[in-house]
């Protein structure tokens, strides 16, 4: 076994022992792995305090199963304004831990890796929107093969394009036509446009959901996520503490 390098983003970091961390990472090349960082909390000059949740680093580590062992990194970007805003934090921390539950081990994902690192670098650069978490979510739905249909009834298969109302089926996981929609609760046809854009525009920051759009995107893609968690979120807790 040899030392590789990475391109990774840190998505969790665990204390072990009296100097050692456990460390989940998402790698550009070799998708989620778990890492054994030895002497990270006395080591200055191998870790440098790298091993940050949702730090962007080039790591050094020998890959083997179960743990694989860390053995440096060099900072690529520790996003310091998110770092410095509450509200920042928490959007990012939920990004990763929704990576961390989503992903399986070993399972390289560049698309996304793409994803969550420029939703990082969004937020660092630019003020917190709440659109551009739902942004996120979508596209995260979309590069795993999990997005609920937008634009077809998911119980009869008619396009939804022009009809002026329209339900959510948390139980069709999808949108149903006025035909079928007899329950649920309502979606506006500007909601569901935007969400389509949400995934084809590609970048972050030209999609801006009104108040009741948020709220109507919210509901679709929270339950689009739930029905894949295994454990809830501790990071919504969080989200919800500084108003995010």
């Amino acid at each position: 076994m040899h030392s590789i390098e990475c391109d990774t983003v840190v998505l969790g970091v665990l204390d072990y022992a009296d100097a050692d961390k456990i460390v989940t990472l998402f790698t550009l090349e070799h998708g989620k792995v778990k890492g054994l960082a030895r002497n990270a909390k006395k080591s200055r000059k191998r870790f440098g305090g790298a091993l940050e949740p949702f730090a962007r680093l080039r790591l050094q580590l020998t890959l083997k199963e179960g743990l694989s062992t860390l053995n440096g990194a060099d900072v690529i970007n520790v996003f310091p304004h998110i770092r410095a805003d509450l509200s920042k934090i928490a959007n990012a921390a939920y990004a990763c831990e929704l990576v961390e539950q989503l992903v399986g081990e070993g399972e390289q994902n560049p698309r996304l890796f793409r994803l969550l690192t420029a939703y990082l670098e969004h937020l660092d650069l630019t003020d917190h929107a709440p659109s551009d978490r739902r942004f996120f979510e979508a596209n995260l739905l979309k590069v795993l093969g999990y997005q609920p249909e937008l634009a077809r009834c998911a119980s009869c298969d008619q396009d939804l394009a022009n009809m002026p109302q329209l339900r959510f089926s948390p139980s069709f996981a999808g949108i149903l036509c006025s035909s079928c929609g007899r329950t649920g609760r309502p979606v506006s046809p500007e909601t569901i446009s935007l969400l389509i854009r949400s995934l084809t525009t590609g970048r972050f920051g030209l999609v801006h959901f009104s108040p009741d759009g948020l709220a109507e995107a919210g509901a679709i893609l929270d339950a689009a996520i739930a029905c894949h968690l295994t454990r809830p979120l501790k990071s919504l807790n969080f989200m919800e503490q500084v108003s995010c």
